[in-house]
C-alpha cells in the first residue's frame, strides 16, 4: 500500500503512524496516553484509530499494552517522515518558506505528493540526512547519535554546548519555535550556559555579550553536545 492509497482510505493514517515511529524512537515504549497527548486527540479517540491499524495490519497492541508497528505501518510511517523533511526543506531552503512555519505546512502536503517527487526532490536537495530542526531521516547514519544526544535541561552551568537538534515532540509546542527563530536557536547554533533555576537557564548564544532565559519548558526539547571552552 503506498502512502497516498492509505491517505484515502484512512486520513489520519499518516499522522497516527509517524507519531508511533517518533515515540518509540525517543522513548521505547508507545502508551495510547502518550499518543493522545501528542496528537492531542481522546484516548478514545486514539483506541479506535488504533484498531484500525490493527485491522489494516499496520500496528499491533495486546489489551492494554504498549503499541507497536508492524513491519508495514513501519515501512509506511519511515516513507512519510522521509516526505515531511524533504518538504521542509523545499520551503526553507528552496522557498525562502519561514524556518519556525514549515513544519505545518509540510504536514499537509506530506501525503499528496507522488513517490517520483520525493525521489526527485530528494536528489535535488543533495540527499540531506536531518530535517531542517536537526531531527535525523529514518535509517541515517546519524541517527542515533542524535536522538540519544542529551537534553539542554541536563547542561551544567558554565558548559559551552552546541545545539543539534529541537524534537519533534518539541515542534509541536505552541511557540517554540517561534521563540527558537527569534533568539536565533537552531542546530549549530553555540550556547554558554550562565545560570539555572527552577523555572529555567540563562544563556548567551555564540559570543554575544546578552543573555535570554530558556524556559525548562522548552530546554528539554532541545538536544545538544557539549564543545570545548575555546
Amino acid at each position: 500500500m503506498t502512502v497516498n492509497e492509505l491517505h484515502h482510505k484512512f486520513p489520519a493514517a499518516a499522522d497516527y503512524l509517524t507519531q508511533i515511529f517518533l515515540i518509540e524512537r525517543d522513548y521505547r515504549e508507545v502508551s495510547n496516553l502518550r499518543l493522545s497527548e501528542r496528537l492531542g486527540v481522546s484516548k478514545p479517540a486514539v483506541s479506535q484509530s488504533v484498531k484500525r491499524l490493527v485491522k489494516l495490519g499496520l500496528a499491533k497492541q495486546e489489551s492494554y499494552g504498549g503499541i507497536q508497528l508492524t513491519e508495514e505501518g513501519r515501512r509506511i510511517a519511515r516513507e512519510v517522515l522521509e516526505r515531511h523533511y524533504l518538504l521542509e526543506h523545499v520551503l526553507v531552503d528552496m522557498l525562502g518558506y519561514p524556518w519556525e512555519k514549515s513544519d505545518r505546512e509540510a504536514k499537509d502536503l506530506q501525503v499528496i505528493i507522488s513517490d517520483e517527487l520525493k525521489a526527485h526532490l530528494d536528489q535535488k536537495l543533495g540527499h540531506p540526512r536531518t530535517c531542517p530542526h536537526g531531527n535525523p531521516f529514518p535509517g541515517a547514519e546519524r541517527e542515533q547519535e542524535l536522538i540519544n544526544a542529551p537534553r539542554l535541561i541536563q547542561a551544567l552551568v558554565g558548559s559551552r554546548v552546541e545545539l543539534l537538534r529541537i524534537t519533534e515532540e518539541g515542534e509541536e509546542i505552541e511557540g517554540l519555535l517561534d521563540f527558537c527563530f527569534r533568539h536565533q536557536l537552531t542546530p549549530g547554533s553555540r550556547l554558554l550556559i550562565h545560570a539555572r533555576n527552577s523555572e529555567g537557564l540563562e544563556v548567551s548564544i555564540n559570543r554575544e555579550p546578552t543573555t535570554f532565559f530558556i524556559p525548562l519548558e522548552y530546554a528539554q526539547h532541545f538536544c545538544y553536545r557539549d564543545i570545548a571552552a575555546s
